[in-house]
């Protein structure tokens, strides 16, 4: 099985560049792949590869500024869930664009596993799940409300927006997002415009369904990641999505079964939208994903990806699109 960590930290790195090839070094020297990102607020990202060679990036990680007690998210699974390793600097390392919100200065309180299905089932608390609408599509907590947003960086336009009627009758927000970075920014976003009882659930969705036992558990449907495995379930057991490789949405067992469903190309969501010389280059880079396959290697794929949707290889909480 190979071992898939999901981290991320806010800290204060003075010249992030500085950090990039030294960590990169390590990674590629131990076989790990994924994506890590660095910023001036710290760092965020998924890795996979084998227990000691995650490890050893681990520790590297631990020695940079205020990342001593890195906490991070271990699963498994049962291929590469990613094809090469990146490391790349941004201006943040969750993309929301409100300036000055600094999560570790100020922050939501946490709530364990434990004390959340209480929490949520309080008729004075909103719960709000922050994650995109794609995601929230395949799965969420019972009563959560939705914020359809296409982006992280709507969240703080649409709760403005929505703000008295959220809190009518309310008095606390709790949130929720995968592994429990959108949170961090989030709450601190709602502390910085006034609201005072915010709390969210310390680990995301990942260490809920890891610790929560089913029969417990409020959450419903399986949880969107940012990688080969597409979705996961109780247990981080592997979910029933697959990811369209048109428009790098989750796709269901039902939706697979529609006649405008054509693995590797398209799904109902994004049929009609491409042009013929885009799907054809699709249907081409998925044969030359199974020969592949068939001869046992990696198709790490063309350079070129589509412009819309989430990068399965940015990691947890991630919703920015893939390169070109």
């Amino acid at each position: 099985m190979i071992r898939v960590c999901a981290l991320y930290r806010f800290a204060p790195f003075p010249d992030p560049a500085a950090l990039r090839e030294p960590l990169l070094a390590v990674a590629e020297a131990n076989g790990i792949r994924g994506t890590l990102l660095l910023a001036a607020e710290g760092i965020n990202g998924t890795i996979a590869g084998s227990h000691d060679g995650i490890a050893a990036v681990l520790d590297h990680i631990r020695t940079l500024p205020g990342c001593a007690d890195l906490d991070y998210k271990d699963s498994t699974a049962e291929t590469m869930p990613f094809h090469r390793m990146k490391v790349r600097l941004k201006r943040e390392i969750v993309s929301m664009g409100v300036d000055g919100i600094d999560p570790t200065r100020e922050v939501g309180t946490y709530v364990a596993g434990a004390e959340w299905n209480a929490l949520i089932a309080d008729p004075q608390t909103v719960l709000i799940d922050t994650r995109n609408d794609y995601e929230v599509a395949i799965g969420s907590f019972d009563g959560a409300v939705d914020p359809k947003t296409k982006s992280f960086r709507d969240f703080p336009a649409w709760f403005r927006d929505h703000r008295d009627e959220l809190m009518a009758g309310k008095s606390r927000v709790a949130m929720f997002c995968t592994g429990g970075i959108r949170c961090e920014k989030a709450t601190a976003f709602l502390k910085a415009e006034g609201v005072e009882d915010v709390f969210h659930l310390d680990g995301g969705i990942l260490k809920y369904l890891e610790t929560m036992p089913e029969e417990e558990s409020r959450w419903q449907g399986e949880c969107f990641v940012f990688d080969a495995r597409v979705a996961v379930g109780h247990g981080l057991a592997q979910g029933s999505h697959a990811l369209c490789h048109g428009c790098r949405m989750p796709v269901s067992p039902e939706d697979r079964s529609s006649p405008l469903y054509v693995e590797g190309v398209s799904c109902p969501a994004c049929h009609g939208t491409r042009d013929p010389e885009r799907l054809a280059a699709y249907a081409e880079r998925h044969r030359q994903e199974r020969l592949a396959a068939a001869r046992g290697q990696a198709h790490v794929g063309a350079r070129h990806m589509p412009s819309a949707g989430p990068d399965p290889a940015l990691g947890p909480d991630r919703d920015e699109p893939p390169a070109a």
